[in-house]
């Protein structure tokens, strides 16, 4: 599951390079991954987060709210099921430049879904085998089937609610990102998704080079961020979220 990936240490920068296209399975095997093209369309650049509301998003409003220019996600009681604030649109190629901060006080993962659809009727939480039936109810309304990029504990990548872990990176490769961010502070990000092809730069360094090995579970889906199922109070901040639909195949953030 990856492409190349850039690191650096103190004493000096220093590349890692992997073959694109290769994929390495969370069991530990591998499966070269076609090369799908970036796909063609009007390119235009979108301001997701408008600054003042969450006008152009759904997503339950008692855990989403916008605070100084900033969009927060915030429980106070335990959250059995991820829940995501979406986009009302759907993209398939794309750039996205924002920024996102976990607050002192947790250390869970959140991340940026993408790819995929809103999953309302996910597995219950204590019983795998059963699914939910009423997700007002159980407040399953906002979950996500699809691509997430996560951060920034751990970092990595993950399939929600199908290969689950087994997209994820080895600790080798997820430590790039690791030592690139910032566990408590904002870290800035760039998402470009173009193909089964996805690249993330983290802080100016580029992370991740990936490919999809499953190109047909690939589609055009809305952009969810994730607050990540939890027993306990958390707190995300997010801000910034400029989408430039079809873009130029180059990252912009990386130094």
């Amino acid at each position: 599951m990856i492409g190349r990936v850039v690191s650096s240490t103190a004493v000096g920068a220093a590349a890692v390079a992997l073959t694109l296209g290769t994929t390495v399975l969370g069991g530990g095997g591998s499966k070269k991954a076609p090369e799908i093209p970036p796909r063609t369309g009007t390119s235009e650049t979108i301001q997701l987060f408008n600054g003042k509301d969450l006008d152009g998003w759904e997503g339950y409003f008692d855990l989403w709210s916008v605070k100084d220019g900033v969009i927060v996600a915030k429980n106070t009681k335990p959250l059995k099921y991820s829940t995501y604030l979406l986009t009302k649109r759907k993209f398939s190629d794309f750039r996205l430049v924002f920024s996102a901060k976990l607050l002192e006080g947790s250390e869970m993962h959140s991340g940026v879904a993408i790819w995929g659809r809103r999953f309302d009727m996910p597995p219950r939480w204590n019983n795998p085998k059963e699914t939910v039936t009423d997700p007002k109810a159980e407040r399953t309304e906002y979950t996500y089937q699809g691509h997430l990029v996560m951060f920034p504990s751990g970092w990595g990548l993950y399939d929600l609610y199908r290969r689950h872990g087994a997209i994820n990176p080895p600790p080798e490769i997820r430590n790039v990102a690791v030592k690139a961010g910032k566990q408590h502070d904002w870290n800035d990000m760039e998402i470009l998704a173009q193909g089964n092809r996805i690249r993330l730069a983290v802080n100016g360094k580029l992370v991740l080079d990936w490919r999809d090995p499953q190109p047909e579970l690939i589609s055009e889906g809305p952009i969810g961020l994730q607050l990540h199922s939890l027993d306990a109070p958390q707190e995300l901040h997010f801000k910034g979220l400029t989408l430039t639909t079809f873009p130029e195949e180059k990252m912009t953030t990386v130094k």
